[in-house]
C-alpha cells in the first residue's frame, strides 16, 4: 500500500497516492513515513493545516523522525512562524547532524527573516555536507544578491563557477534542425513555474497577449505546481491565439529538453534564474539554437549555454562594470512591462490629508530591508516630525521577528510606537488596497523592489529609489524614469533622504500626484503591452539574424570551456526535491534519502524528503 502511494506520487496522481498512504497507515498505525508523505502532498496542494496535522502525527509515532521535523519547519517558515520553524529544523539537525537539506531550509528561514549573513552560513554548511546540493548552491547565489553592491567580481565568479560545474551534468545538443531563414516566422518558447498569481506573472502577461502569433508562435512550458485562475486565463489566451501550452511540472529536465527539440523552438526564454522550481538543467542541455534569460532573476545565471540576458540601458547602462556570462541585450524602453491586477481597486486619497502626518512605507520582503536601509529610513522618519512607517511582510506574524525589527529601529532613534508592522495579506485586492495606508513608498537597496514598485505607483504612491552599480540596484531607476518620475531617483543615501523629505514637505502636491499617477503610469512604456511586444519581437528577430549568420555567443563560450571539461572530472549535483521510488534491498538498510528503517519487519520503504520553499522569488 505504501509503495503504491509512492508510485502514484511519482506519477503525479496525488489523489491515488493519498488513498494508498491512508490505507498503509490504516493497516500499520506505526507507519510514520506514510503520515510524512501525506503531509508533503497536502503542503504542495497549499493545505498547510492538513500538512501540519500529518507531520505532527508522524512525530507522535516517531519523535526524532528528522524528515518530519524538517518538513514541519518548512511549513512553519511558509506560514511566517519563524520561531516554531527554527525549533523544528534545529531538532531535525540534532536528530541527524549530517542532514544537509535541513541546513538549506534553515538558510531559507534566516533569509525570510532578513538575516542574510546567517542564511549564507547555513547554505554553506549544507554544501559542506553535500557539495552537490542544487538547492543550497542556488539559494546561496540568490542570497548574495541582497547584500552585493558590485564593488568586486565575487558574485559574478560565484555564478560563473556554479554554471561551469552544473553544465557538466548534462549533455549539450550541438546542432539544430531549425531552418536558417532570417525572415521566416519564429517559434518562441517561454519556460517558467510562475504562470500563476506570482510576481513574475505581472510581467509575462503582456508578451503572451500581444505577440504577433503569425510571425512569433508562442509555446509555453508551464512548471506551475498548483494552477490558479490566472494560470487558466493565461492558458486560454495562448491557445486561443494559436499558441501551445505544455504542462511540464514533475517532468525530468532532460525530457523537457527533448520536448523543446521536438517543438522546434527557435528561441527559448527562461524566466526564473536561480529562483524556485527553475529549469536551468533543461537550459544546460541547450535544446534550442538561441537561449535567453529574462525577468525572474537580477543577475547572470552563470550558465555558458545561455546566449543572452534581456535588460535595458537604465537597469544595465552600457558602461556597467557588472559582469555577466550571457551577452546583455537591451530592449528599447524598459525591460519590464507591467500588467496591473484587475482586482487592484481604486486609488484612495493620500492618507496625510486626514491623518495630519506623513506615512512612509515599504511592502518589500525582509531580505531586502538590510541594516543600511533601516539606517536611512530612520534618518528620514526622525527628520519628519510625527511621521510614521508601515512595513508589510509575512514573518511579522512572528513576535521575535517583530521585536528584532523594532529594536533595530529604536537603536537608530525611531520609537517603535511610530512603526506599524503588517503580516501577509492573503487577498490580492486587500493587499493592493493596503497602499492606501502610505503616502510615500521607500525603495530598498542594493536589491530594489520590482513588483512592489509597480504596485505602489499604480496605487498612486510615489516611490523614492536610489541608483547603484548593479542591475538589482537599478530596477527602480528604469521603472521610475519610464513612468516620468526621474526626479525621485537618488544618486546616494543623502540625496535619497532629501528626496523623501521634499516629497513629505508638500502634502497638496503629494495629493495631486497621487490622483494623477495611475494615469501617468498606464500611458507610460511600463504598461504599454502592444509597443513592448513590438520591441521584444524586434530583439528576437535580431538574435535570429545573428544565429543565421553563425553568430552564437554560447557556442563561442562552449568552445573555450571544452578543454577544461575534458581535462576535469565531472561533478554531480543532487536533483531537486522529488518523490523517490521505493527500492528493493535488505530490511533495515539505510535508504538513499537518508532515513533508516525502524525495524527489520517493516517494508523497505522510501519517503519524500521535502525541501520546502527551495528558493525565493526575487520580486
Amino acid at each position: 500500500m505504501y509503495n503504491l502511494g509512492v508510485a502514484y506520487g511519482e506519477m503525479l496522481k496525488f489523489d491515488m497516492a493519498i488513498v494508498f498512504y491512508e490505507l498503509a497507515f490504516h493497516f500499520n498505525p506505526h507507519c510514520a513515513e506514510a503520515c510524512n508523505n501525506l503531509g508533503v502532498i497536502y503542503k504542495d496542494r497549499d493545505n498547510l493545516d492538513k500538512a501540519v496535522e500529518c507531520y505532527q502525527m508522524a512525530l507522535s509515532i516517531k519523535p526524532n523522525f528528522s524528515q518530519s521535523l524538517n518538513n514541519l519547519g518548512v511549513v512553519y517558515t511558509v506560514q511566517g512562524k519563524m520561531d516554531a520553524a527554527a525549533e523544528m529544523i534545529e531538532k531535525a539537525i540534532a536528530a541527524n547532524p549530517t542532514y544537509a537539506e535541513a541546513y538549506n531550509n534553515l538558510g531559507v528561514l534566516y533569509r525570510d527573516a532578513g538575516s542574510i549573513s546567517l542564511a549564507i552560513d547555513a547554505y554553506e554548511q549544507c554544501l559542506k555536507i553535500d557539495p552537490d546540493s542544487r538547492n543550497a548552491g542556488q539559494n546561496r547565489l540568490l542570497a548574495m544578491n541582497y547584500i552585493n553592491e558590485g564593488h568586486d567580481d565575487k558574485l559574478f565568479e560565484a555564478h560563473r563557477d556554479w554554471g561551469k560545474r552544473f553544465m557538466r551534468l548534462y549533455s549539450q545538443y550541438t546542432s539544430w534542425d531549425n531552418t536558417k531563414d532570417p525572415e521566416r516566422p519564429l517559434v518562441i518558447g517561454y519556460v517558467s513555474p510562475d504562470y500563476f498569481t506570482h510576481s513574475v506573472s505581472y510581467f509575462i502577461e503582456a508578451p503572451l497577449v500581444y505577440h504577433d502569433y503569425q510571425n512569433y508562435k508562442v509555446v509555453v512550458y508551464s512548471a506551475v505546481v498548483k494552477a490558479d485562475a490566472k494560470t487558466i486565463r493565461f492558458r486560454e489566451k495562448v491557445m486561443k491565439k494559436g499558441g501551445i501550452w505544455r504542462d511540464i511540472y514533475g517532468i525530468d529536465e532532460k525530457k523537457v529538453a527533448a520536448m523543446v527539440r521536438e517543438d522546434k523552438i527557435d528561441i527559448l526564454v527562461e524566466l526564473t534564474g536561480h529562483t524556485a522550481n527553475n529549469k536551468l538543467g533543461m537550459m544546460a542541455c541547450q535544446p534550442a539554437p538561441v537561449q535567453v534569460t529574462w525577468i525572474g532573476y537580477p543577475n547572470t545565471t552563470g550558465l555558458p549555454t545561455i546566449d543572452y540576458r534581456i535588460t535595458d540601458s537604465l537597469a544595465d547602462p552600457p558602461e556597467t562594470k557588472q559582469k555577466h556570462v550571457e551577452e546583455l541585450i537591451r530592449l528599447p524602453e524598459c525591460f519590464l512591462c507591467y500588467t496591473p491586477s484587475p482586482e487592484a481597486g481604486p486609488v484612495c486619497p493620500t492618507p496625510a490629508l486626514t491623518n495630519g502626518f506623513i506615512t512612509f512605507g515599504s511592502f518589500n520582503n525582509l531580505a531586502k530591508i538590510t541594516p543600511k536601509v533601516l539606517q536611512v529610513w530612520a534618518r528620514i522618519l526622525c527628520a519628519v516630525p510625527n511621521s510614521r512607517l508601515v512595513v508589510k511582510c509575512k514573518p511579522f506574524c512572528c513576535d521575535s521577528v517583530r521585536h528584532r525589527f523594532l529594536s533595530t529601529l529604536e537603536q537608530l532613534g525611531l520609537e517603535s510606537l511610530r512603526v506599524d508592522l503588517l503580516p501577509l495579506i492573503l487577498l490580492n485586492h486587500d493587499h493592493m488596497q493596503a497602499y492606501s495606508l502610505m503616502d510615500i513608498s521607500l525603495d530598498t537597496f542594493p536589491y530594489a523592489g520590482t513588483t512592489t514598485t509597480c504596485e505602489s505607483l499604480y496605487m498612486g504612491v510615489p516611490c523614492v529609489t536610489m541608483a547603484g552599480s548593479v542591475h538589482a540596484h537599478n530596477v527602480g531607476v528604469s521603472l521610475l524614469t519610464k513612468v516620468g518620475l526621474k526626479h525621485l531617483i537618488a544618486k546616494n543615501e543623502d540625496e535619497y533622504v532629501q528626496l523623501a523629505l521634499q516629497l513629505a514637505s508638500d502634502v497638496t502636491a503629494l495629493a495631486n500626484l497621487r490622483m494623477s499617477l495611475r494615469d501617468l503610469m498606464s500611458k507610460s512604456p511600463v504598461c504599454d503591452g502592444q509597443n513592448f511586444a513590438l520591441g521584444l519581437e524586434s530583439t528576437y528577430r535580431n538574435m535570429w539574424h545573428r544565429y543565421c549568420k553563425g553568430d552564437v555567443p554560447s557556442l563561442k563560450r562552449m568552445e573555450m570551456l571544452q578543454q577544461q571539461v575534458v581535462s576535469e572530472e565531472p561533478s554531480k549535483f543532487s536533483e531537486p526535491t522529488k518523490i523517490i521510488f521505493a527500492k528493493e534491498g535488505s530490511p533495515g538498510s539505510v535508504m538513499p534519502n537518508g532515513f533508516n528503517q525502524a525495524s527489520p519487519s517493516m517494508l523497505n520503504l522510501s519517503n519524500i524528503e521535502e525541501n520546502g520553499v527551495q528558493l525565493n522569488q526575487h520580486y
